[in-house]
């Protein structure tokens, strides 16, 4: 009978303590993983430059168009979603932070921005923060406007990196 060292017995228990569950859809419902630190880094605009009722669409190099228009067209269940209308656009970046750090394990969740209806010059100064933000955090890989039934131009859905 063959005994195992003690090194490769630590390199084994490493590597399988530090790894979560797949489910059988291959989703990591789990929070046994490290988690990243919430998002602190971001820069803050000063005046809003995309409009209340402007489709916002990002995505970074290598996102499939398929998850584009699956967000496009509204075909995400059961999303974990965070509200900001009200909020001042620190409060607004604090609360993004916070959402999406304890939210990093979900594939896809939503942001209602609101479509910035009292700014001035019809420009709105949440949504563009909001859409600031999202490009600068680490783990976004992707969001767009959502369809009507789900807030329209008001809400972004957002792709996490997994």
């Amino acid at each position: 009978m063959n005994k195992i060292d003690k090194e490769d017995s630590l390199l084994f228990r490493d590597t399988v303590d530090t790894q979560a569950p797949l489910d059988k859809d291959g989703v990591n419902r789990t929070h046994n993983s490290k988690r990243k630190p919430a998002f602190t880094e971001y820069s803050t605009i000063i005046d809003g430059t995309i409009a209340g009722e402007e489709v916002i669409s990002y995505a970074k190099n290598g996102v499939s168009g398929k998850m584009i228009n699956k967000m496009k067209r509204g075909h995400i269940d059961n999303v974990s979603e965070l509200d900001l209308h009200g909020y001042t656009l620190q409060q607004a970046c604090e609360s993004l932070a916070e959402f999406i750090y304890h939210k990093q394990f979900e594939q896809f969740v939503r942001i209602i921005h609101g479509k910035g209806y009292r700014s001035d010059n019809g420009m709105s100064v949440l949504k563009t923060q909001v859409a600031s933000f999202l490009k600068q955090h680490p783990q976004v890989l992707a969001f767009h406007s959502c369809p009507p039934k789900d807030g329209g131009t008001g809400a972004v859905f957002v792709l996490l990196k997994q």
